[in-house]
């Protein structure tokens, strides 16, 4: 989950809350830097900055962050070459930074500004400006990075105070033509994967909020749907009404702009019948969906979200080095693994090199 998402749970919850924030890191891990989570007093968490191993010790630290007023910053050092006992249990080798803040105040206020501009479909950043300690930062409102590909941070030094610099990225929208059956797991799937979901069709029945209950939803036929949609190179579209003449005319009505990505259901001759002859531009996927010989409705779906990932993360920048994720059979709570039975036991094997730090800049 990205941030549109998580300051859409920070303003619905009536629960207090900390935001995690992955201030920096230092070889590899799951997270890149300005990936957030957001912990709830009530123990709820949204979102993750690890397969699921440094959760628990984040959410032990909440009752005393929203206590005291004041944020933290925590590291993560899991990169020693020699590390057999920990490394057993993470496997990340690599270290991360991660800032803790109580939600409150003037970070309050400066996430509501950052929700509204995400809502908008504005990219939006926010300036952490540190002068003495972690403790404590101003906040202020920036435009973000244009075009970014996803959340991200960069930390720097100027003029002796330590600035985080985040950008965000509205979620995607996606508008999803047709409403039939089988676009139900489809909508699900796109919006778990960030994508802010339109669902589209002319018949009433079936474009509704019991079948759609997490989607926004327009009921007309092409021509309306695409004015009122006021649809932009930045949209995600699929062609699945599986109406032929419906889905001729939407198509001969996208095809003078661009868009990210158009994916149309059905055989490779039926888009070209619907094409009419006119060259197919590199925005236009048919079929729809990764080769990955998928059957069903959910299989379909599954190979639809994940085309519509890679499509996203192609503007994204290629990692230096070759990601080789992290494995993970423990899960740490302040120096504890968690038992095979689900109860905490002491874990301090002899040349432990995790540590966890309180850091001043």
């Amino acid at each position: 989950m990205e941030m549109h998402g998580l300051v859409e749970v920070l303003f619905r919850t009536p629960h207090r809350a900390v935001l995690a924030t992955v201030m920096e890191v230092e070889g590899h891990a799951y997270r890149k830097a300005g990936a957030s989570m957001l912990l709830l007093e009530n123990g709820s968490r949204y979102g993750s900055i690890s397969p699921g191993c440094l959760e628990s010790d984040l959410s032990d630290r909440v009752e005393g962050l929203l206590r005291s007023g004041g944020a933290e910053m925590v590291e993560y050092d899991m990169r020693p070459a020699d590390d057999f006992s920990w490394g057993e249990a993470i496997g990340c080798g690599g270290m991360i930074r991660v800032l803790l803040e109580p939600v409150h105040g003037m970070l309050l206020h400066v996430l509501l500004e950052v929700k509204r501009r995400l809502d908008r479909g504005q990219e939006a950043g926010l300036l952490r400006s540190f002068v003495s300690s972690y403790t404590q930062a101003e906040y202020k409102l920036t435009e973000g990075e244009p075009n970014a590909a996803g959340d991200a941070a960069v930390l720097k030094m100027e003029d002796g105070v330590l600035r985080l610099v985040s950008s965000y990225t509205p979620r995607p929208r996606l508008l999803l033509f047709g409403a039939s059956d089988d676009a139900v797991p489809v909508a699900e799937l796109a919006q778990k994967s960030g994508f802010r979901v339109t669902v589209a069709d002319w018949r009433e029945g079936l474009c509704t909020s019991l079948r759609f209950p997490r989607a926004s939803r327009v009921i007309g036929q092409p021509e309306r749907i695409v004015e009122r949609l006021q649809l932009t190179e930045r949209d995600y579209v699929l062609i699945m009404s599986h109406h032929y003449p419906y889905d001729a005319k939407l198509l001969e009505l996208l095809l003078p702009n661009q868009y990210k990505y158009v994916g149309v259901m059905g055989s490779i001759s039926r888009t070209e019948r619907l094409l009419g002859g006119r060259p197919a531009p590199d925005w236009l996927h048919y079929p729809v969906g990764l080769a990955i010989r998928a059957a069903g409705p959910e299989e379909i779906a599954i190979s639809i979200a994940a085309q519509l990932i890679e499509v996203r993360r192609k503007s994204t920048e290629p990692r230096t080095e070759e990601w080789k994720g992290c494995e993970s059979n423990g899960y740490l709570s302040r120096g504890r693994r968690g038992h095979k039975n689900g109860r905490f036991q002491a874990f301090h094997p002899p040349g432990r090199h995790w540590k966890i730090r309180r850091l001043r800049p």
